[in-house]
C-alpha cells in the first residue's frame, strides 16, 4: 500500500528513493500513470542495488581462503620438481665431499640448477687438481727427506769412524794417518754441501718470492766454487782448472742458488773423478747475449740412458752407486731446479775428455746494472 505522502509526492511526476533495509542498499521508483484512478494509477518498482565499484573492494573472507589455498597449491605443485632436484644436488655434493671429491656431481637439465651443478663439478675438478698437486709435493718431500737422510748418514758414519780411529791413535801416541785425515775432510766437505743443498731445496720449493733477482758476476762465482773444492781436489790428486772471459759475464738471479748449483756439479766431478784426473770449468759469452757455463771432467761418465733420469730428485745412476754410496742425484737435481728457476737450460752430455759435461745456458745481463758478488 502507498502512503499518502508518497501519493502526494508522485502527483508531480516520478519519485526516486534510496534507502537501506537489513543492511542492503535499496532503490525504489514510483511512477504516476496518465489516467486518473483505478488500481494501476501508480506503479512502484523496487530492487536491491549492487555495491558501488571500487579498486579497494575485497571479496568476502570465505572467498579469500579459497583464493589463498589455490595459490599455495599452485606454488607447491610448481616448486615440487625444483625442490627435489635441489635435494638431489645437495646429496651429490655431500657424497662427493665424503669420497674426497672422487665421486662426480651429476648435471641434469639446462636451467639454473644445472648451471649450479656444473659449477660444483668445476669446483670439484679444481679441488682434485690441487689435492693431486699437493700429494705430489708431499710425496716428493717424503722422497727427498728419505734420500737426504740416507745421504747424510753415510758420510757421517765414515766421518765418525775416521775421527774415532784418529782419537785412538792420538791416545796411544801414534801419528795420525794422512789418509784418515783426508777421508775425514772429504766427508765433512760433503756434509757441508748437503746442508747447503737442503737450504737451496727449501727455497726452491717455497717458490718464486724466495728466489732473489739481482745482477750476479759469474766470473766471481766460478772463482769461489773452485776455491771451495780445491783442498779436496788436491787430496784426491785431481786438477781443478778454469777458463773465464776477461770481461765479467753477468746474469740476473740468486747468487746463493747459482753458486750452489755450480758447486754441486764441480763437487760431483771431484768426488767421482779418477786419480790424477781433471775437472775444468769453462765460462763463455756469445754475441747473441747468452752465456754457456760448462763443467767437464775425464771421469767414468754416465751412460746415455741414465742422464735424463739423474735430473729427477734423488735418482742415482748404477755407476754412481758403485763409485760412492752418496751418489750424485741430489746435487744434479738441485742444479736442474736452479736452472729452471732462472729460465736457463741444463744439459748433460759426454765430455770430449771421456767423462761428463754439464752445461748451464741462459741470457746475460746488460752492462749498466750493479753486480752482486756474493
Amino acid at each position: 500500500m502507498l502512503s499518502e505522502d508518497m501519493r502526494v509526492a508522485a502527483s508531480d511526476g516520478t519519485v526516486v528513493r534510496r534507502f537501506e533495509q537489513d543492511g542492503r542498499r535499496m532503490l525504489e521508483v514510483l511512477l504516476r500513470m496518465p489516467w486518473e484512478g483505478g488500481p494501476c494509477a501508480f506503479i512502484l518498482a523496487r530492487r536491491e542495488e549492487p555495491p558501488p565499484p571500487s579498486m579497494l573492494s575485497l571479496p568476502p573472507l570465505k572467498d579469500w581462503s579459497l583464493l589463498v589455498s589455490t595459490v599455495v597449491a599452485s606454488v607447491v605443485l610448481a616448486l615440487g620438481p625444483v625442490v627435489r632436484r635441489i635435494r638431489m644436488l645437495t646429496e651429490d655434493v655431500r657424497a662427493s665431499a665424503r669420497s674426497g671429491y672422487a665421486q662426480p656431481v651429476a648435471v641434469r637439465g639446462q636451467d639454473e640448477i644445472a648451471d649450479l651443478a656444473r659449477a660444483f663439478q668445476e669446483a670439484r675438478a679444481e679441488i682434485q687438481a690441487r689435492m693431486a698437486h699437493q700429494e705430489a709435493r708431499e710425496q716428493g718431500l717424503r722422497d727427498f727427506l728419505a734420500n737426504t737422510t740416507h745421504d747424510v748418514m753415510t758420510p757421517l758414519t765414515v766421518l765418525q769412524g775416521n775421527l774415532s780411529a784418529m782419537q785412538q791413535r792420538v791416545s796411544r801416541g801414534e801419528p795420525v794417518s794422512a789418509t784418515e785425515v783426508a777421508s775425514a775432510m772429504s766427508e765433512a766437505h760433503y756434509l757441508t754441501s748437503l746442508v747447503h743443498n737442503l737450504a737451496a731445496a727449501t727455497r726452491l720449493e717455497a717458490g718464486a718470492p724466495h728466489v732473489q733477482r739481482v745482477p750476479v758476476d759469474l766470473n766471481d762465482v766460478v772463482g769461489r766454487v773452485l776455491g771451495r773444492h780445491q783442498p779436496i781436489a788436491r787430496q784426491q790428486r785431481i786438477s781443478l782448472e778454469s777458463g773465464v772471459p776477461a770481461v765479467p759475464v753477468r746474469v740476473l738471479g740468486d747468487v746463493t742458488l747459482i753458486e750452489q748449483a755450480v758447486s754441486n756439479v764441480v763437487g760431483n766431478g771431484v768426488r767421482h773423478g779418477r786419480e790424477d784426473g781433471h775437472v775444468a770449468v769453462v765460462l763463455e759469452s756469445t754475441r747473441e747475449g747468452r752465456f754457456h757455463l760448462r763443467v767437464l771432467d775425464d771421469g767414468p761418465g754416465i751412460p746415455e740412458d741414465e742422464r735424463a733420469r739423474l735430473l729427477a730428485r734423488g735418482a742415482r745412476g748404477n755407476a754412481a752407486r758403485t763409485r760412492a754410496p752418496e751418489g750424485q742425484g741430489l746435487g744434479l737435481h738441485i742444479a736442474h731446479d736452479v736452472a729452471q728457476a732462472h729460465g736457463w737450460t741444463l744439459t748433460l752430455s759426454p765430455s770430449e775428455y771421456g767423462g761428463l759435461e754439464v752445461c748451464f745456458s741462459g741470457e746475460v745481463l746488460a752492462d749498466d746494472a750493479p753486480v752482486s758478488r756474493g
